[in-house]
């Protein structure tokens, strides 16, 4: 038998709720429409091979193939917003991260310090509202991070890191927007027992 799926294996029912999961946490989260969930929930049940839902899931955060993704599912609830004004944000140290932060700032410098804290949960959403301050997110070591979301006007975004979560690493997703600022995301450099 030849076809598109002839090398694939056949998802199961199970593989299909989790993608169901994903539309319905997506619609919860305000990314699709009620009638966007219907559409794509009517190709979920239909699939037969992974390939088949790579187009309800290509444009929402997480790999369309990695059906047992719940590392990459996103946070929900409101989230904790730190707003700084002029003075900025500074986070570092033993802090609990919640799951959603939204940070605002007019002018001021915001230093995110990830490597001390306490993760409760593998996936950070970070939402930036900068006006002209920089930004600096510091991560663990194996930490991967998404920032394909961040969108800079006059500024830079910066990263090295592994954009793709990665099962047992903290992966941190960062979006919005900054006017004139620069966004670095990073792990931490340590010289002469200090860190920076």
């Amino acid at each position: 038998m030849t076809g598109p799926g002839s090398h694939e294996i056949r998802i199961s029912d199970a593989d299909r709720e989790r993608v169901a999961e994903r539309l319905n946490r997506a619609m919860a989260e305000g990314r699709i429409s009620v009638d966007e969930l219907q559409e794509r929930l009517s190709v979920v049940y239909g699939a037969r091979f992974g390939s088949d839902l790579v187009p309800v899931l290509s444009d929402l955060p997480g790999d369309p193939l990695n059906l047992s993704a719940d590392v990459l599912a996103t946070p929900v609830g409101p989230p904790t917003v730190l707003r700084g004004g002029v003075g900025g944000v500074k986070r570092r140290g033993d802090w609990v991260v919640p799951a959603r932060l939204r940070v605002q700032t007019s002018l001021g410098a915001v230093l995110l310090d990830f490597c001390d804290a306490r993760l409760p949960l593998p996936v950070v959403e970070i939402e930036l509202e900068l006006g002209a301050g920089s930004a600096r997110l510091l991560v663990p070591e194996n930490a991967t991070a998404d920032v394909d979301g961040l969108v800079s006007q006059y500024g830079s975004v910066r990263s090295k890191l592994p954009s793709r979560a990665v099962h047992g690493r903290p992966h941190f997703r960062v979006y919005g927007r900054t006017a004139a600022g620069s966004v670095s995301v990073r792990t931490r450099y340590t010289f002469a027992g200090r860190h920076f």
